[in-house]
């Protein structure tokens, strides 16, 4: 079973060395790395190398391969994430010590005080969204400093430091982990319903992000299409009616509007504010994507700055680290890796994919994330993956966090195919890569979804297409 954090615990004044359990995420290792930018002394391990912890290495961080009482050695405090399980060395050690044991989230809440901070937060888009709004902040000149759960593709990091007073997150909801914030400004990119293993309902799930928002201090930025969004902005208007709040979206009445999209290719849209329209074209694919560049725009006008300006900085913005990723073409197939892992992200990347495929066929290589997930939505999962990829491949769900269901696999979203001739559940990740470079055909585009490590399986898939088509 899983650690949970006790994210009620005051923290510390001061935290001393502090000792990082599972640094190599990216949530964690941008957080390390601005605690090194900080002066602190930081050590870490994880269960295996990456180029995160190589990063952090150079930047005087001491980090261990594998988990052991041994590496906590001096520290003085210990942060972990709510994947880490109850028996972890490191995590009894301190315990045993009494040393302080803070929740990723504690730890930064911790580091941003004093900031002027923008909290983005949703079920999905917020790496996305968050990623445009710091992209837009550095290409007005503003200079902050920022965390966010995946690196950034034009500044190659996830986190730095900077100079304003600034201070942009991605803010986790999954766990109520983001009323821990000191939030000046909030921006919700949805409420899709997720998360009710811990929230318990979903009016739960909609009542934390009421919450959320009416801690925010100067505003409130919340989309006008997701439907739970509406429903928290009506919550948050009847409760506090002087909030400031702007909404974006396609939808009429929308304060930031979305309208006039081209979704071939790179996505292009006008945005409508102030009864004046702006236009721009991204660098990336997908109406979901201009939608979350609306949400950002709507961040920085209502921060200040020139909208048009403002735009312009924000369609610089290249993607993050696994969001429709290109990572190779063999004999004419790509492949793609993306982090969705709700139906409405897989949705949403399917469709961009579409977008660009051309005459190709979109093969989705699906990897269900959480049991609980899997048993809620596998339905909803199957219909998403029969609607918008042509060919699907289903392996086994990652478990996180969370222990195994008896019944709960890859094959409850398989079996729910109306036409179970496009779809394959295949566990094994050789047997998956050999079955999708088989029922490739040039043009096609592989692509693999899930938040957990389906991106391990792409040097597979690509070393199948060499072999099967070069």
């Amino acid at each position: 079973m899983t650690i949970k954090p006790d994210l009620s615990i005051t923290v510390p004044a001061e935290l001393g060395a502090v000792h990082f359990v599972g640094i190599g995420g990216s949530g964690m290792s941008g957080i390390a790395r601005l605690f090194l930018g900080s002066g602190y002394t930081v050590s870490g391990s994880d269960v295996r190398d990456s180029a995160n912890i190589a990063a952090l290495r150079e930047l005087g961080a001491t980090i261990t391969v594998g988990h052991d009482a041994a590496n906590v050695g001096d520290a003085d405090t210990l942060i972990v994430t709510g994947a880490l399980w109850q028996d972890n060395p490191e995590y009894v050690l301190a315990l045993e010590r009494g040393l302080p044991v803070l929740h990723r989230s504690q730890a930064l809440a911790w580091l941003v005080q004093k900031h002027r901070l923008v909290a983005v937060a949703g079920a999905h888009g917020k790496t996305t969204s968050t990623g445009m709004i710091v992209t837009g902040l550095l290409g007005i000149g503003a200079d902050p400093s920022f965390v966010n759960g995946g690196v950034i593709d034009t500044l190659g990091v996830s986190s730095a430091r900077g100079e304003s007073e600034l201070f942009v997150v991605e803010a986790d909801e999954s766990d109520g982990s983001f009323l821990l914030y000191d939030t000046a400004v909030a921006l919700i990119t949805n409420v899709d319903p997720d998360h009710l293993d811990h929230y318990g309902s979903l009016e739960a799930f909609h009542d934390a992000f009421v919450s959320f928002s009416a801690a925010a201090s100067e505003l409130v930025v919340v989309s006008s299409d997701d439907a739970g969004a509406v429903g928290v902005t009506a919550k948050l208007r009847a409760s506090h009616p002087d909030k400031r709040v702007i909404t974006f979206g396609q939808a009429e009445d929308a304060t930031v509007r979305v309208h006039s999209v081209d979704t071939d290719g790179p996505v292009a849209f006008s945005v409508s504010w102030q009864s004046e329209d702006y236009r721009a074209q991204l660098r990336i694919p997908g109406l979901h994507n201009a939608i979350n560049a609306a949400g950002a725009f709507a961040v920085l006008v209502g921060l200040g700055f020139e909208p048009a300006a403002s735009l312009a900085a924000i369609a610089e913005f290249g993607g993050t680290e696994r969001r429709f990723q290109l990572h190779g073409t063999v004999g004419g197939v790509s492949v793609y890796d993306d982090y969705a892992h709700h139906p409405t992200e897989v949705a949403a990347a399917l469709s961009a994919a579409r977008t660009v495929v051309g005459n190709g066929r979109i093969i989705a290589v699906h990897q269900p994330h959480l049991y609980s997930r899997t048993r809620l939505f596998a339905k909803e999962f199957a219909e998403v993956l029969e609607t918008y990829a042509d060919e699907t491949v289903v392996l086994d769900v990652y478990g996180a966090r969370e222990d195994p269901e008896p019944g709960v696999t890859g094959a409850l979203v398989s079996e729910r195919f109306t036409d179970a001739s496009h779809v394959a559940f295949v566990p094994d990740w050789q047997a998956a890569a050999d079955h999708t470079a088989e029922i490739s055909r040039d043009g096609d585009f592989v692509i693999t979804l899930g938040c957990g490590d389906v991106y391990r399986i792409v040097p597979q898939l690509l070393e199948a297409l060499q072999r099967t088509r070069a």
